[in-house]
């Protein structure tokens, strides 16, 4: 009943969530058949009876959304007053000249409420975002694993989970569009409206249902090269920490300890989101403060430049929420008991293709 490919191949692969690992168990491969298929039980699937759920059912993907409701909702949420001064800056850099500077204008004109402005459009924006962020890419990741077949999954997996994280990042951000153009609506134009309650039907009078979704393709051009190097940044990363400055293999690693590898990950992976996907938040910020303009306008008149303008202030937030995410939502898979497989191994038939085996 449930895609087996990915599940058989799941042992190479680099994408796996790497925040706890169940200590392995040397026991022999054994096989059973289900529907007609064999299915291949690996030695590291020894406490898969423990497992809440099967491996892609519909269970596991409504809990993985779950995870990602949490993880993103709450992260956003907590450093809405860093991402008000970094919109402020890019829209008005004159007046808020610096991250510092930002904090204490905002502070002073409007009082430190002031700093949460656009906290519920963030809230309800990112939580939907992160239900289809994760909950979509763990669909996508299977549905891909399946064309592909067995030897393709494995040969071209890093590929797959890219374009994996790019597909559900694309449903992603027609989830977060309407509450995105809210929040920077609030936070950038001064007595537009102080509620998600005042601005909502404020922009849908004044622009109609287009208000809502004109930043959608600057979105897109900003999550989704974002979100494909947060998947591979972050698992490249771990596995680079665990090889070159963990002393001790991931097993043997306490929770602790692969809990400060996991942040150290997400942070420098962070980076390398912020940076990638900066040019475009810019434009979105600018986009949705604006009437009629369209997002080659603005990128042309913000020039190369203007694009980085609060690239410090969102470095520090993308490295915070990325590390964070990821805690987040491993721990929402450990305490429900998730089924986490472990990373790939090649399969027999390609090995006996490369010769790597009689």
């Amino acid at each position: 009943m449930y895609p087996t490919t990915l599940t058989q191949l799941a042992r190479a692969n680099p994408f796996s969530a790497p925040l706890f690992t169940l200590q392995q168990v040397e026991e022999p491969k054994q096989s059973s058949v289900k529907n007609g298929h064999t299915t291949r039980r690996l030695a590291a699937a020894a406490v898969a009876e423990e497992d809440s759920c099967e491996f892609g059912s519909a269970k596991y993907f409504i809990l993985c959304g779950f995870g990602g409701i949490l993880s993103c909702g709450t992260t956003h949420t907590a450093v809405v007053p860093l991402d008000l001064v970094k919109c402020r800056m890019q829209v008005d850099p004159a007046k808020y000249k610096s991250i510092f500077n930002g904090f204490s204008v905002t502070i002073r004109e409007d009082g430190m409420r002031g700093l949460a402005k656009g906290w519920a459009p963030t809230f309800i924006g990112y939580s939907m975002q992160g239900l289809c962020k994760f909950g979509f890419y763990e669909v996508f990741k299977i549905l891909y694993s399946d064309l592909l077949g067995e030897e393709n999954t494995y040969m071209w997996r890093t590929s797959l989970y890219l374009a994996a994280s790019a597909s559900a990042e694309f449903f992603a951000d027609i989830a977060l569009a309407p509450m995105e153009a809210c929040k920077v609506r609030i936070q950038t134009q001064p007595g537009y409206a102080n509620t998600l309650r005042e601005c909502a039907p404020k922009m849908y009078a004044e622009e109609g249902l287009w208000a809502f979704y004109k930043g959608v393709v600057p979105l897109w051009m900003r999550q989704i090269p974002y979100t494909m190097m947060k998947f591979a940044c972050f698992e490249r990363t771990v596995e680079a920490l665990y090889k070159y400055v963990v002393p001790k293999p991931r097993s043997e690693c306490s929770k602790g300890e692969q809990l400060v590898v996991t942040f150290v990950a997400g942070y420098i992976a962070g980076v390398f989101c912020a940076i990638v996907s900066h040019p475009a938040d810019s434009v979105v910020s600018v986009l949705n403060k604006e009437k009629g303009s369209t997002a080659l306008q603005v990128l042309k008149r913000l020039g190369p430049k203007g694009v980085w303008k609060g690239l410090f202030a969102r470095i520090i937030m993308i490295g915070t929420l990325t590390a964070l995410q990821w805690f987040i939502y491993d721990s929402v898979k450990v305490y429900f008991r998730l089924p986490r497989p472990p990373p790939p191994e090649m399969p027999e038939s390609l090995k006996k293709k490369l010769g790597l085996t009689e």
